[in-house]
């Protein structure tokens, strides 16, 4: 049977790229509502639909990045506000030669790890990779808003090395970034609909691609984020074609 989406949750690493989506929908900030854990929530409704925005918080004054804070806020999240999707939605990384452009927002298409090297049979390397299921109303919704789609790859650190680009090319992969995976990884142990979203940074084929280049980009990549966002809960919350099937 199919129900209604009631219930949008975003998962978003940083407060930077949060921060624009919980002013533009004015969401409550719920402080302590999953203490002791780090990650925040910030709430509100669009129509009938309750929107949830959840960031992995700060630890040391830094915001908390990567595939362990991101599992645990969507474990947290998935835990105590039962959501019918979980967005993960960010900046990434992308390549020229496959179009890609700073600001450009895609909807993945696939998610999966690529700097997990497990030797072994083909059940290890596919537990490695992850390959993680999205949400099945992804192309259309991406056809609806006349936005790209691409397979989104997840490594824990900012660079990357000769082996992971290969295995990345190997795949398909168009966007790289530093959650989405983990997010895929838990939203798959409790049956979730995941769709991602992202917006594109830094290009990993262009001259300069580095943390100061992506620091200049990430202000024009999360207003982007915002504005594709925005549509996509409205499409979300007005389109009964959206409706979850279980």
């Amino acid at each position: 049977m199919t129900t209604p989406m009631k219930k949008i949750c975003y998962i978003i690493a940083m407060r930077a790229e949060a921060q624009p989506l919980t002013e533009h929908f004015a969401l409550r900030h719920a402080p302590d509502f999953f203490a002791p854990l780090p990650c925040q929530l910030y709430r509100g409704t669009v129509g009938e639909a309750e929107i949830y925005v959840v960031h992995n918080g700060r630890q040391h004054d830094r915001d908390l990045i990567g595939c362990e804070a991101a599992a645990i806020t969507t474990m947290a999240a998935i835990e105590r506000l039962r959501p019918d999707i979980v967005i993960s939605s960010g900046t990434c990384g992308a390549w020229q030669r496959y179009g890609a452009e700073v600001g450009r927002v895609y909807l993945g298409s696939g998610v999966m790890f690529h700097d997990r090297r497990v030797p072994g049979d083909n059940e290890w390397a596919t537990q490695g990779l992850g390959n993680y299921p999205v949400w099945q109303g992804t192309a259309a919704l991406a056809q609806r808003l006349g936005m790209a789609t691409g397979k989104v790859t997840t490594g824990s650190s900012f660079d990357m090395t000769a082996e992971e680009e290969a295995i990345i090319d190997q795949n398909g992969g168009r966007l790289k970034e530093m959650e989405g995976a983990a997010v895929g990884f838990v939203c798959s142990l409790f049956s979730t609909p995941l769709l991602l979203v992202k917006a594109v940074t830094n290009l990993r084929d262009a001259e300069t691609d580095d943390m100061e280049t992506f620091q200049t980009n990430l202000r024009r990549a999360s207003t982007a984020l915002m504005e594709a966002n925005a549509k996509i809960v409205e499409e979300l919350v007005k389109n009964k074609s959206n409706a979850i099937t279980k």
